[in-house]
């Protein structure tokens, strides 16, 4: 409910912080980024030499960055804005101060190496108020009519409690949670690879609802029920439900889900100051070089063609016609892309791999933002002394709401609604406001006496993910099965396993790593593609600070028979 945690784990402050690597691959990608050797070199002859990056998404710039800092010269192309799924916007005819976070929106402290970019260019983050969260005045919960008003799940009737000891009890019951958690906090990596092999080999193909139903923790319809409208940590998670459990057991075991804090100003920020930065390190560029100036400011546009040419290159065609070959190429949008928007000869990947990409899976999802005169939701009620409003989950149409604010008095956002899958899909014929009309009238009937129009002082600002051309779904999520095809996504960065004529091109972003969804894995995929193009060109890392690709075949994915 509150927290991913089961109680058993008892931490304490001499234990080292959980880092997001994950149980598939345990790589300690922020030593790696910490390291004064810093992350590879590569030859002096090949300073200079141009690499493709296809998308300018978190993954698309961390990767430019780095490439750019060991003397190649990037070339980024960028079918929309800068930031991918990091998109922060304004509310027109509001202070430029108030803003929205259409994709990525919250970030545990798990995220390492994503925390190394963000204090790499001075950003500052803030607890972000989940539900019963020690940064949310309060939280009501709101099912079949009726609600729950709580600042602790103390506050809650004794039903939610029973299913949070149940979610925990599952946990220890049918994946080891005490064991791998404790184990990937001391960074124990055979011990996290032996519970871990175990699990992948009997549960690949169990959904997250069958492994609930497995348990006699959650014998209870009605526990399933509540667990699947309210869940843990960020809310209800019976969207989830279809998915592989192996995707639930990711973000749980690395605290994924909890002691989220957002980023001040907006995520976006992030890939913009990166895109913007001057490296005081680098090789081969003046100091003063950025992506910006080694692309005069803005990037190339879209990528309309790929294909592979002689020598084993990989020839770009972008919107505007223009044809360039490139000895190595980073990819870091949405896997689809490859199928639909951009025309691909099929010899740039392996068929395997091909196959892979078309049976991801994506998850859909909307939001829709309104901003308002002030955070009324903290007026206290004169009759119960309640919070006027607060944040609410709900099995209405609304699902998550969300209240933002920067001080008293000030103006502040409340993000109406946050809906994930079949949810989402029911906005999506629905114009802003008619989403925000029927999002108030949901919310009226929670809160009868709190008239919020009132407050609202612009139009509300909207997305829906699955109808973004350039994305065409939220982030990825693995449904049972599908272990197999997201190991062969993951494991490309490692050519030398791949015929001479289908090495140079590396798949990056959210969507290739094992935690999909959350920033973290596009900074992971982006430093596997580097050390991938390090290689490529016949560089290496320091032996001091061995990079993924020089321990992955001592860690490397649990691999599952084909046959």
């Amino acid at each position: 409910m509150t927290s991913t945690v089961p109680n058993a784990v008892q931490h304490t402050d001499a234990q080292p912080p959980i880092t997001m690597f994950g149980p598939d691959f345990p790589y300690a990608y922020d030593d790696f980024l910490a390291h004064p050797a810093g992350i590879g070199q590569i030859p002096a002859t090949e300073h200079g030499a141009e690499v493709a990056v296809i998308g300018g998404g978190l993954s698309g710039i961390v990767a430019a960055y780095e490439l750019m800092k060991m003397g190649l010269r990037p070339v980024v192309y960028e079918a929309d804005r800068i930031g991918g799924r990091l998109r922060t916007v304004g509310f027109e005819g509001c202070d430029p101060a108030l803003t929205a976070e259409m994709g990525a929106m919250r970030f545990p402290p798990s995220s390492t190496a994503l925390q190394h970019y963000i204090d790499l260019v001075g950003l500052e983050t803030k607890p972000f108020p989940n539900p019963l969260s020690p940064a949310t005045p309060s939280t009501v919960v709101d099912l079949k009519g009726e609600s729950h008003y709580a600042r602790t799940i103390d506050d809650l009737p004794p039903v939610y409690r029973e299913v949070m000891d149940a979610w925990n009890s599952c946990l220890e019951e049918g994946a080891d949670f005490s064991d791998m958690n404790r184990a990937m906090r001391e960074r124990d990596v055979p011990r996290i690879r032996e519970i871990w092999a175990k699990l992948v080999e009997k549960l690949d193909d169990q959904t997250f609802y069958g492994f609930l139903c497995a348990s006699d923790s959650f014998s209870s319809f009605r526990h399933r029920e509540i667990f699947g409208q309210v869940g843990f940590g960020t809310g209800g998670w019976d969207t989830d439900f279809p998915n592989s459990i192996l995707e639930i057991l990711r973000v749980v075991y690395t605290e994924a889900d909890d002691h989220h804090r957002g980023i001040v100003g907006g995520s976006q920020q992030l890939p913009l100051r990166l895109w913007e930065r001057e490296p005081q390190k680098l090789v081969h560029w003046p100091l003063g070089t950025s992506l910006s100036s080694l692309h005069d400011g803005q990037p190339r546009g879209a990528v309309t063609r790929l294909d592979r040419t002689a020598g084993n290159r990989v020839t770009v065609t972008d919107a505007t016609g223009d044809i360039r070959t490139y000895r190595a190429a980073v990819f870091t949008g949405q896997s689809w892309l490859l199928l639909s928007k951009i025309a691909c000869d099929d010899a740039l990947f392996p068929i395997d791999h091909w196959t892979a990409m078309e049976r991801t899976h994506y998850m859909e999802s909307s939001k829709l933002f309104v901003p308002v005169d002030r955070p009324f939701w903290l007026d206290k009620d004169v009759t119960t002394g309640r919070d006027t409003m607060s944040m609410t989950l709900t099995d209405r149409m609304t699902r998550g709401t969300y209240l933002l604010d920067d001080g008293p008095g000030k103006p502040a956002v409340i993000c109406l609604s946050y809906t994930w899958c079949d949810d989402s899909l029911k906005w999506l014929p629905l114009s802003p406001k008619e989403r925000m009309d029927v999002m108030l009238k949901s919310l009226g009937e929670i809160y009868p006496g709190v008239d919020i129009r009132k407050h609202v002082i612009g139009n509300p600002v909207t997305v829906s993910w699955e109808n973004e051309p350039y994305f065409m779904g939220a982030f990825k999520a693995n449904l049972p099965g599908h272990y197999r095809y997201q190991r062969r996504l993951f494991t490309h960065f490692m050519q030398d396993r791949l015929p001479a004529d289908k090495r140079g091109l590396f798949l990056a972003g959210d969507d290739i790593s094992w935690t999909a969804g959350w920033a973290e894995g596009a900074v992971q995929t982006a430093l596997n593609a580097v050390w991938g193009v390090m290689a490529q060109f016949g560089g290496a890392t320091d032996p001091t600070n061995p990079g993924p690709g020089d321990v992955f075949d001592d860690i490397a994915p649990v691999e599952l028979p084909e046959g």
